[in-house]
């Protein structure tokens, strides 16, 4: 009788110790859940941080555009230091008879002048490199045709030599041939009058990218 009474506690001395261990080792793996879980929200606050300490996204600097007068849609002489400065723009060359990618580029900034219309400080210019031309008159025609706003939308024109330099040494875009061919990238300039992105006019993915930029521009307190 004491031998099966010893084996019995020997049996119920090993129960209790399994699930005291049992027990031990839940605590342990929630103990562990908790830890993981403690760190993971760690690791993301931290990279909040980090991505906070980064800030905005940075626009490279590729120049400065000098201050120039031309003549406007309306007959008008605009001075750009006056009409642009403190203002995000963008730039483009084209000319009014243009049936090559003249006609897409100026669809598309018509395309940008309404997803920015929200947006009073910025503009968008269209440089004519066929002066002779495209005098006033037509260029308030080609205008009417693509809905341009004269207020926001600037169709210039000029002595040959001022577009010559805005394009070639200004935006870099090469120079105004005698049979017209002219890049078709549009151009982002800061308030300051500085160069800050080239986007390919005929990729909706760089059009994307291009309206972001002009909307980070535009809502910077300090460049």
């Amino acid at each position: 009788m004491d031998r099966l009474r010893s084996t019995r506690n020997t049996s119920l001395g090993l129960d209790r110790s399994r699930r005291i261990i049992a027990a031990q080792a839940l605590f342990e793996r929630i103990g562990m859940k908790i830890h993981y879980r403690g760190l993971a929200i760690v690791v993301g606050l931290a990279a909040a941080a980090v991505a906070c300490r980064q800030g905005p996204e940075q626009l490279p600097i590729y120049g400065q555009v000098p201050a120039f007068r031309l003549i406007n849609q309306k007959g008008a002489e605009v001075n750009s230091t006056e009409v642009l400065s403190g203002r995000v723009w963008v730039a483009c060359f084209f000319f009014t008879s243009c049936t090559g990618p003249c006609p897409r580029m100026s669809a598309r900034m018509a395309q940008l002048q309404q997803q920015l219309r929200d947006l009073n400080n910025v503009r968008l210019v269209s440089f004519s490199i066929d002066p002779e031309r495209d005098r006033p008159e037509v260029l308030a025609r080609y205008g009417e045709r693509y809905g341009a706003d004269p207020e926001r939308w600037l169709l210039l024109t000029g002595p040959t030599e001022t577009l010559q330099r805005l394009n070639h040494d200004v935006f870099m875009l090469g120079d105004i041939s005698p049979s017209l061919e002219h890049s078709t990238r549009f151009v982002l300039v800061d308030q300051l009058g500085r160069v800050r992105g080239y986007y390919h006019s005929d990729d909706p993915d760089e059009l994307a990218r291009l309206v972001r930029h002009v909307r980070l521009l535009a809502t910077q307190s300090s460049l």
